[in-house]
């Protein structure tokens, strides 16, 4: 079974590990500079001891009150230091004939720091590493200027074990801090990577569910940070999906019934004059029923069409120099005669002058028939609409009034959405203002809504008028 690429691996992989080698690298150069530097304070002290023994034993043999010989003898093998370090005098032929310690090495004893002190021109030398017996040492050679084969060269043994203890213990007390930052680095880590995982897994858990259709879902927000921003968009999304989810609901319901009545009357009156051929009165009231009820079918279907193509972008407009209010007047006669048959009343003069703009006339006309006729339809019995026209600077103004029902404050912001619709009870498929808003839209101007439930509702549509040129303004 493959590895899941999950955070936790990635940081691990990806964070964790480049922390682990740079401590690593840091404890190693820790290490060089701490050798380093207690070596070097070893060889100091050494160089030091030499360099105090070699003036003692070069003012022994200069001075005539004393044995120079019994006197430097005497002077090594009582070295103050002998427990820590031993001391040697070496002659002319490289052999050892004084220590501190009062044995002489094996004749096959090796020195390369008195080597290495006879190549420079400093005169000294120096050695780290093993002898025979595998002990670590550091020795430091120190050439004499006395004019005696027996006294060329002093020579300072002394242990390294203690010293590489010392920074043995000290590297074990950083590579424990160390241990303990990566300790204390991997459990906050993985509790700041849980606190991220945990939210993220409910967020794809609740997901799925949205994915099945369950869109009652929601996550409780554990932070104020970007996860609880994240949970909380993911909230309005659900609460988003849910509300789309019944006006869905409620658009195939209303839509189904909007189809069921007319394609009811239809078959119903076909079915009558079918048998009624003979009765021409009953015949020419069900072909007018019919048709009637044809046209709204027509309505339904083309309404559907356009939003349809405004939700997939293919909506297209074939715009030229019109008159707006001339499409309003003729949108006004089409719905005077049925608002009387209804005992409502449409108000509108006529303006006595142009409203030039670069649109669509057909959809122009369309978006008036969908706005008055949801004013006749939500209006009541003897209720009156009211259209008023007005031109304010470059923008010309139409605006659509009712005395209905009105609007709901809770619905007024969703009423231009699209398979929405705050009251139930009148036909419809709530499509139209939807259909209506995008036109208006698509011609540059903005389409504004207004409602008191109980009182009015008023729909006001602005568009830029269309700027005309010098020439155009002569010729009118």
């Amino acid at each position: 079974m493959a590895r899941r690429n999950t955070i936790a691996n990635r940081w691990f992989l990806k964070s964790f590990s480049v922390v682990i080698i740079v401590l690593a690298l840091i404890d190693a150069a820790l290490y060089a500079v701490l050798r380093t530097y207690y070596y070097n304070t070893v060889e100091q002290t050494l160089r030091g001891e030499l360099n105090v023994i070699s003036t003692v034993l070069t003012r022994y043999y200069s001075s005539t009150s004393v044995n120079s010989n019994a006197e430097i003898r005497r002077t090594v093998e009582s070295f103050d230091d002998k427990d820590r370090m031993e001391l040697m005098v070496i002659n002319a032929d490289n052999e050892v004939i004084i220590t501190s310690s009062g044995f002489a090495p094996d004749a096959d004893y090796s020195m390369p720091d008195l080597h290495s002190a006879q190549d420079n021109e400093s005169g000294s030398g120096i050695f780290t590493g093993y002898q025979p017996n595998g002990e670590k040492v550091m020795a430091v050679t120190l050439l004499i200027d006395i004019p005696d084969d027996n006294y060329n060269a002093v020579r300072v043994v002394t242990s390294l074990s203690k010293v590489d203890v010392q920074l043995g213990m000290t590297m074990i007390f950083i590579i424990a801090v160390s241990c303990a930052v990566l300790l204390l680095m991997l459990v906050l880590g993985l509790y700041f990577i849980s606190s991220i995982v945990r939210p993220l897994r409910q967020i794809s858990t609740n997901a799925q569910k949205i994915a099945r259709g369950d869109f009652s879902v929601r996550i409780e927000p554990k932070t104020d940070d970007e996860l609880g921003e994240l949970c909380g968009v993911f909230n309005y999304m659900a609460g988003e999906l849910q509300n789309s989810e019944s006006i869905k609901n409620d658009f195939i319901s209303s839509v189904s019934h909007e189809l069921r009545t007319p394609l009811t009357a239809i078959k119903g009156w076909s079915e009558t004059v079918a048998q009624s051929l003979d009765d021409r009165d009953t015949a020419s009231k069900g072909m007018t029923i019919i048709s009637q009820e044809t046209g709204r079918l027509s309505d339904m279907v083309e309404e559907l069409l356009d939003f349809s193509k405004i939700q997939s972008g293919h909506f297209s407009l074939t715009k030229e120099n019109m008159d707006l209010f001339a499409e309003l007047t003729d949108a006004v006669i089409i719905y005077s005669e049925r608002a009387k048959k209804e005992n409502k009343t449409i108000s509108y003069d006529d303006p006595e002058h142009v409203a030039m703009i670069y649109g669509d006339r057909s959809r122009m006309r369309q978006v008036f028939i969908n706005i008055i006729d949801n004013a006749v339809k939500y209006s009541q019995e003897n209720g009156h609409v009211q259209i008023d026209t007005a031109i304010d600077g470059g923008d010309v103004i139409v605006t659509v009034e009712d005395d209905g029902c009105g609007i709901a404050p809770a619905d007024l912001p969703k009423i231009k959405s699209k398979f929405y619709k705050a009251n139930n009870t009148v036909r419809g498929s709530g499509i139209g203002l939807a259909v209506a808003d995008e036109i208006v839209t698509a011609h540059g101007g903005t389409l504004h809504v207004s409602s008191e439930q109980g009182k009015y509702t008023r729909v006001e549509i602005i568009l830029p008028l269309k700027k005309t040129t010098a020439k155009e303004q002569n010729e009118q």
